[in-house]
């Protein structure tokens, strides 16, 4: 005979046939005589019906099943046997009893005295079916107690599983105030930890019941946003608080069962139904003993008339009273009346009794395993071989007179398929493989739970693998059609990371946006990913682009504007150029010194042209060219307006000095000047392209998000110096033109070039400061158009006037005219 289990998780706990070939003898030989219980089972337990009371006179036959009987008494149950069998082993007679016995059925009874969690006292020797706890893998100090119930070691990591299964990671946890609740739901709790599953509490439930400790975890639940509940305990006590959580209509919460409660149809009531509807629970694997239900079916008191617990089964089942224990007689004047008399042939199978119920055998099965084991065991002794043994020398036990560390030894080494095809055997620790049914509370039409099997925990699987659910057969509580959500916080999306909320858990925090050149591409992020330099965050942020490149370039409208602008600079001094070699031979061409009037119409032309090496994408090619040319070119312009203007000086001078000044006017003073004025700038450039030349550079610091591609002109100062030399050019033409300004007015181009000069400087003042603000794109605009507004300001002053004069005044181009000796001067033109 083996155990009791201690755990409220199966209405019937009952012995295979089978296990009980060794204890029969003691039956058969009347060895055991009956005792005198020293209490009556009604004084030390609840009864099965508590408005019948029968006595229970004495203990019979070990070797007979179990009845069923209610969950709150097993445990006392198992101490009153236990009380029995040490009295009976304290007793000579039962010491002359036992002195008849053989060494295996002496094993067995002492197997019988073995565990805490069976009808015996505590001990470390034995094999339960119903003790999970996990202190007693520890060999150390249980070296001699193996279980065919997995260790809750593994209902622990299973729990953990399924919460991580369905993304829960805010849950709270309910244990039973013993060694069963606290030390499994801890192990629970570790395991969470490891996932990153955050635990909102942990409370105990008493298993005495105190109605100020149910109140306080009562307003834990009604506070608490955790819609997973796990619950580490047995049947009553989790049935005492879900009652209290109806009558607070505490719903929407979605409880997790360990296998203590996960079958406990006391909850199957109405005002239950809607609380505890879509729980998800772990029951130790069930499976088929062949037989069994015959045998049950085949139980009669009138063949076991010394099995008191089976008069009490039968009267309770069927409503009767058997006829010794019925009495007439009158109290008070009152006859009661006489019972239904019980005969001990009624017919079990006529019922539709939850005795008869295969469906749910999972602790009976355990038991079926731990018999088995213990019958292989006794087999793979006996067969042991002298010579072959597993023993010192190679000896083997004597299957007639064995030590119990050597069947132990056996026990342990069993490794055998039952009748259900799986395995048993027994791990380091002495445990069986964890394999458990996921049960899902579902509603029937009769208003009862119905425990449907929806997945399969088996801890031999290979990692990942334990845990298959079936989602499409799982019901859940209320209108929840999808997996309910179980967080403290929402999932912080892409492009967001996480930020913990002070004083609370790791799951609960705030999502904020990454930093600029960050990302987050995947949720939950705790930290963002900074892009590399050429690339930068979408709108996004969760993925890294290339930088955009910015440059002036044709295609964008401001550069299609400048390039159409330069194109049309370029064309009117082209045009003038036109006019003027046309009408050169006229005097007013003559004049102005046509040679050095063609000269000066190309070079603005060119400086137009030169604009347009500043627009498109810079290359170390065009960075080269484009400052050379402008500075080139511009300063052939200031060279020859230069040249221009000391001329017309110094042709006025002649006129009134001596022959000596004379000698000065002419073209070679002019070219003099052009040569001497270009000479020193193309100079200054060469040492710049020599030294240290512009070259192509990508700017990734100045604007946010972008690539600033632009020339970098290699050496600030030699820039600078270009167009200080300019500026310097262009101050001393402004002099000249100045103080030359009150020559006569028909002749004086002074004015003309004075004027042009004040414009000339002006735009390039004003162009400092813009340049030196701007970065990119719009840098280069502001040159190109410092460059378009000084070449049409020289060209309106210097050149419109005449164009004027020449196309729409002829009558002025005349040397009379000019000489002023004709009949308009210009100041007739005003």
């Amino acid at each position: 005979m083996l155990k009791l289990q201690s755990k409220e998780t199966d209405l019937l706990t009952v012995n295979d046939l089978t296990a009980l070939e060794i204890l029969e003898d003691l039956r058969q030989d009347n060895a055991m005589e009956t005792l005198e219980q020293p209490t009556t089972l009604s004084q030390r337990t609840r009864r099965i019906d508590v408005d019948q009371e029968a006595p229970m006179s004495g203990l019979k036959s070990p070797s007979q099943f179990l009845p069923q009987m209610p969950l709150d008494a097993i445990d006392t149950f198992s101490d009153l046997v236990v009380k029995d069998l040490i009295e009976l082993r304290e007793q000579k007679t039962s010491r002359r009893w036992q002195d008849n016995l053989t060494k295996a059925q002496r094993v067995a009874i002492r197997n019988l005295e073995g565990d805490k969690t069976i009808i015996c006292k505590p001990s470390d020797k034995g094999i339960s079916y119903a003790s999970s706890v996990q202190d007693l893998s520890d060999k150390t100090q249980f070296p001699s107690f193996l279980r065919t119930t997995p260790s809750d070691n593994f209902q622990a990591y299973g729990l953990a599983k399924l919460v991580i299964y369905f993304n829960w990671t805010w849950i709270g946890i309910l244990a039973e105030d013993n060694d069963y609740g606290q030390q499994g739901s801890q192990l629970l709790k570790d395991e969470l930890e490891k996932a990153d599953v955050c635990v909102e509490f942990l409370l105990a439930i008493p298993r005495v019941f105190s109605g100020k400790i149910a109140e306080n975890v009562i307003e834990v639940l009604e506070r608490s946003t955790a819609k997973v509940i796990v619950v580490f305990s047995s049947g009553n006590s989790v049935y005492r608080i879900m009652q209290r959580v109806s009558s607070r209509k505490i719903t929407g919460k979605i409880w997790i069962a360990s296998d203590g409660w996960s079958t406990f149809s006391k909850l199957s009531t109405a005002e239950l139904l809607n609380i505890c509807e879509g729980t998800l629970g772990f029951s130790v694997r069930r499976g088929y003993m062949p037989g069994f239900k015959e045998f049950l079916e085949s139980l009669f008191p009138s063949r076991t008339p010394e099995d008191i617990f089976l008069r009490t089964f039968w009267e309770n089942t069927f409503k009767c009273k058997w006829p010794f224990q019925v009495q007439n007689h009158t109290v008070s004047g009152i006859v009661h009346e006489v019972p239904t008399l019980c005969t001990g042939s009624e017919a079990l199978e006529a019922l539709d009794l939850p005795f008869l119920d295969m469906s749910d055998l999972s602790t009976s099965y355990n038991a079926y395993n731990a018999v088995y084991s213990v019958a292989h065991a006794l087999h793979n002794l006996k067969l042991c071989q002298p010579g072959e043994g597993p023993f010192v020398n190679r000896t083997c036990a004597d299957v007639q007179d064995f030590q119990p560390w050597q069947l132990l030894y056996y026990i342990r080494n069993v490794h055998f398929t039952n009748s259900n095809g799986e395995e048993v055997f027994f791990d380091v620790n002495g445990n069986p493989p964890g394999v458990y049914d996921i049960l899902n509370w579902q509603v029937t039409s009769k208003q009862t739970f119905k425990f449907v099997t929806v997945g399969r925990f088996d801890s031999r699987a290979s990692s990942g693998l334990e845990l298959t659910i079936n989602q499409s057969t799982i019901v859940w509580n209320g209108v929840e059609k999808q997996v309910p959500r179980s967080v403290c916080s929402e999932s912080c999306s892409l492009g967001y990371r996480k930020i913990a909320q002070p004083g609370k858990p790791a799951c609960c925090f705030d999502c904020i946006l990454c930093s600029d050149g960050e990302i987050s591409n995947k949720t939950d992020s705790t930290e963002c990913m900074k892009c590399f330099d050429d690339d930068w965050p979408n709108h996004q942020k969760d993925e890294c682009v290339k930088k955009p490149m910015e440059f002036l370039s044709y295609e964008e409208p401001l550069g299609k504007v400048l390039a159409a602008a330069s194109l049309g600079v370029a064309v009117l001094p082209a045009a003038i150029l036109i006019i003027f070699i046309q009408r050169q031979n006229t005097p007013l061409v003559k004049a102005n010194n046509r040679e050095l009037s063609y000269v000066l119409l190309v070079s603005l032309c060119l400086c137009a042209l030169c604009s347009l090496v500043f627009i498109g994408r810079p290359v170390t090619a065009t960075c080269i060219v484009r400052q050379v040319a402008f500075g080139i070119t511009f300063a052939l312009c200031l060279a020859c307006i230069l040249a221009k203007t000391v001329i017309v000086v110094i042709a006025f001078k002649a006129t009134k000095s001596d022959n000596k000044i004379k000698r000065w006017v002419g073209p070679q003073l002019a070219k003099s000047i052009v040569i001497m004025a270009m000479a020193f700038q193309i100079i200054l450039c060469a040492v710049w392209l020599i030294l240290s030349p512009p070259s192509v550079e990508r700017v990734k610091s100045y604007k946010i998000g972008t690539i600033i591609v632009e020339c970098n002109e290699g050496s600030p100062a030699a820039f600078w110096c270009m167009l200080g030399y300019m500026g310097l050019l262009a101050m001393i033409s402004f002099v000249v033109a100045f103080i030359s300004r009150k020559l006569p007015d028909c002749f004086n181009e002074a004015k003309f070039i004075t004027f042009s000069m004040l414009v000339f400087i002006s735009v390039w003042l004003s162009f400092i400061p813009a340049y030196l603000s701007t970065r990119g794109k719009y840098m280069v605009a502001v040159e190109i158009f410092a460059i378009l507004s000084s070449s049409c300001g020289l060209m309106s002053c210097i050149f419109i006037p005449k164009c004027y004069i020449i196309l729409l005044r002829p009558d002025m181009n005349t040397k009379n005219f000019l000489l002023g000796r004709g009949k308009f001067n210009t100041k007739k033109l005003k």
